[in-house]
């Protein structure tokens, strides 16, 4: 299937960058190892969009919010790759979706069925659209304010789907091409290296390409979203 386009954006005209907030006190360096919420660094994300997907798996999201820091663990994303007929890049740069044709690392936020913002994370080289869908996280800093966001109480429920998983960090639009290896409003960050099995899954919600196994989610975590079927 052929490319997508190539753009002349480039991350340094695109992307979006804040100044670094004060670290949080429950997530800075400590005595025991290294600060679990220091951001990825770029080099460390590989290029190919299924293994970026593979490779999220376990890593941290973290928000910065007047309240506190809120985070948590990623337990489940989607790939959608260079000309897959099922990503937003398909049909090539549009307004909407530039984001994604940003270098790796850049978040590419949109809003869907009228309710639910959606979380992913650029992928490729810059100029080739390609992105990556947060699914689920396990929450991990912050719960408290997480409730409060989504008006829910069960800990399995506060980001357990993407449209979850955004309004309890209080995701929206203004994220939209925001660097995610800086430290800042909203970042991927290393977490604490937890052993986990991977599983691999057809895509949630899709009819197109609808058979690829392109869906990574840790077995056996109750956090995941989908069908139990899916998640074996």
């Amino acid at each position: 299937m052929a490319r997508s386009p190539a753009s002349p954006i480039t991350s340094a005209a695109r992307s979006r960058e804040a100044p670094d907030p004060p670290a949080p006190a429950s997530g800075g360096a400590g005595r025991d190892g290294p600060d679990p919420l220091a951001p990825l660094d770029r080099s460390e994300l590989p290029v190919e969009t299924a293994a970026l997907a593979r490779f999220l798996i376990g890593k941290v999201v973290a928000r910065a919010l007047p309240e506190g820091v809120v985070s948590g663990r990623i337990v489940e994303t989607e790939a959608y790759g260079v000309g897959d007929a099922a990503g937003h890049a398909f049909s090539g740069l549009t307004e909407r979706n530039r984001s994604l044709f940003l270098e790796r690392g850049h978040a590419y936020v949109y809003f869907i069925y009228g309710r639910s913002w959606m979380l992913n994370v650029s992928a490729e080289t810059p100029g080739i659209g390609a992105g990556v869908l947060i699914r689920a996280i396990e929450p991990r800093d912050g719960v408290s304010i997480m409730r409060l966001n989504r008006g829910t109480g069960p800990l399995r429920d506060l980001a357990r789907g993407p449209g979850r998983l955004a309004a309890a960090l209080r995701i929206d639009r203004s994220l939209d091409g925001l660097d995610l290896c800086r430290r800042g409003p909203l970042w991927l960050a290393r977490g604490d290296a937890a052993a986990h099995e991977i599983g691999e899954s057809v895509r949630i919600g899709i009819s197109r390409e609808a058979d690829r196994l392109l869906r990574f989610y840790v077995r056996d975590s109750p956090y995941v979203s989908g069908p139990r079927r899916l998640n074996a």
